[in-house]
């Protein structure tokens, strides 16, 4: 998710990170003021898993995926059929 910075008249600049789509041109400073957006170069955080599933949940609400086919219903086993692995230590 990219940052971008604001400039509040009487605080300052800040940053605040935004969806390409989703940002304003102007934001309310802690200050009550308006912040305008200023144009700097690009700084591109590296968001988390959490990040990524947030963006990925709100891809789906707009444009959920389409199943064309049932999912199987067979799902291999997690437990070994060997009898040596039930003599390992459990963690």
């Amino acid at each position: 998710m990219p940052l971008y910075r604001f400039e509040c008249p009487s605080c300052g600049t800040f940053d605040a990170g935004f969806a390409m789509a989703d940002v304003p041109d102007t934001l309310d400073c802690r200050c009550g003021e308006p912040a305008r957006r200023r144009i700097t170069a690009p700084r591109l955080a590296r968001g988390g898993r959490g990040m990524r599933l947030l963006d990925a949940t709100k891809a789906t609400a707009e444009r959920p995926g389409v199943v064309n086919a049932v999912p199987d219903a067979r799902r291999e086993s997690a437990s070994s059929s060997n009898p040596l692995h039930a003599k390992l230590p459990r963690p």
